[in-house]
C-alpha cells in the first residue's frame, strides 16, 4: 500500500511516421509518453510524427514533432535530427523544458512586481537551419488565418516559447496593431509593429525585448517570397499589397514556405 500520492499514468502517444523507422514507435512512446509524469496538470493528448527526407545533401534529415495538450493549454516542439533515436531524444529534451517553462508560468505570482519566468538556456541548442538540396522555385504550400485576441509582450513571448516557435504574430494589446515578436540579440526578443508609429503606445511589458524601429515592407506575394528566398531570411514581416493586411510569409522545415494572417474581423449589426 502506498501513502503518497501516485504518479500519473503514461499517455498512449500518437505515432506516426512517414519513412523506414523500425522500432521508433515504441521507443517515442517511452520518451514522450513518460513526460506525462512531469506534467502538473493532465495530458489529455500527445502526438509524434517523424519524417525522414531523402537528400543526400541534407545533414539531418530527420524531422520530429511533437504536439501535447497538458491542462488545455498546447506544447509543441519540433527538431531536425541525423538519426530516429537522436531526434526522440531531442525531442523529449526540449519537451521536458516546455514543461517546466509552463508549470513556471502555472506557478509564478503574476502582477505588476513578479519576474517573467522565461528560460534561455537552449541558445546553444538552437541553430541556423540549412535547407540544403537542389534549388528549386519557392512554393507555399500552407496557409493559415487566425483570430488574434489582443495581448502584452510578454504573453506573446511566453506563447512563442511555449509552442517552440522562432517567431510569434500577434494582436498587440496598447498599440491594438499586428505585431510579430522573434528572437534577437543582444536582448533576446524583439517585436515589429506594422505600424512603427505606435511603438509609444505599446502596453507595459517587463521581459528583455526590443521595439523594432524600421517600417514594415507593402509587398505582393510574389515579391515577398522572392525577398525572403534571396535574403535567405527565416521569416518574413510584410503588409499584403493586395489584401492591405499583415502577413507572414515564413520557411518551413522541409524548405517549402508557409503564410500566416489574422483572420478578418467581421461586424455584427
Amino acid at each position: 500500500m502506498s501513502n503518497g500520492a501516485e504518479a500519473p499514468p503514461t499517455v498512449d502517444v500518437d505515432v506516426t511516421t512517414h519513412g523506414d523507422f523500425p522500432g521508433i514507435a515504441e521507443y517515442a512512446q517511452s520518451k514522450i509518453g513518460g513526460l506525462t509524469r512531469l506534467a502538473r496538470r493532465p495530458v489529455s493528448y500527445a502526438r509524434v510524427r517523424l519524417t525522414r527526407r531523402h537528400d543526400p545533401a541534407v545533414e539531418r534529415p530527420v524531422i520530429a514533432q511533437a504536439n501535447l495538450d497538458v491542462g488545455g493549454r498546447p506544447v509543441r516542439a519540433q527538431v531536425e535530427a541525423a538519426t530516429a533515436q537522436e531526434a526522440v531524444d531531442t525531442l523529449e529534451s526540449r519537451l521536458r523544458r516546455r514543461l517546466e517553462h509552463l508549470h513556471d508560468r502555472w506557478d509564478t505570482p503574476r502582477g505588476p512586481g513578479a519576474a517573467p519566468p522565461w528560460r534561455h538556456d537552449d541558445k546553444a541548442e538552437r541553430e541556423i537551419r540549412s535547407f540544403g538540396g537542389t534549388p528549386r522555385e519557392p512554393r507555399i504550400i500552407r496557409r493559415k488565418s487566425y483570430s488574434m485576441a489582443p495581448c502584452t509582450v510578454d504573453d506573446a513571448v511566453a506563447e512563442m516559447e511555449l509552442l517552440d516557435y522562432d517567431f510569434h504574430l500577434f494582436a498587440e494589446k496598447g498599440s491594438g496593431t499586428a505585431a510579430v515578436v522573434y528572437r534577437s540579440e543582444p536582448t533576446g526578443y524583439r517585436i515589429a509593429l506594422v505600424a512603427p508609429s505606435l511603438a509609444g503606445e505599446v502596453a507595459p511589458f517587463q521581459g528583455l525585448v526590443t521595439i523594432s524601429p524600421h517600417a514594415v515592407p507593402c509587398l505582393r506575394e510574389q515579391d515577398a517570397l522572392e525577398r525572403l528566398r534571396l535574403l535567405g531570411l527565416p521569416f518574413l514581416f510584410y503588409v499584403d499589397a493586395a489584401q492591405g493586411r499583415a502577413s507572414v510569409l515564413y520557411r518551413r522545415f522541409d524548405g517549402d514556405f508557409g503564410v500566416l494572417t489574422p483572420a478578418p474581423i467581421t461586424s455584427e449589426r
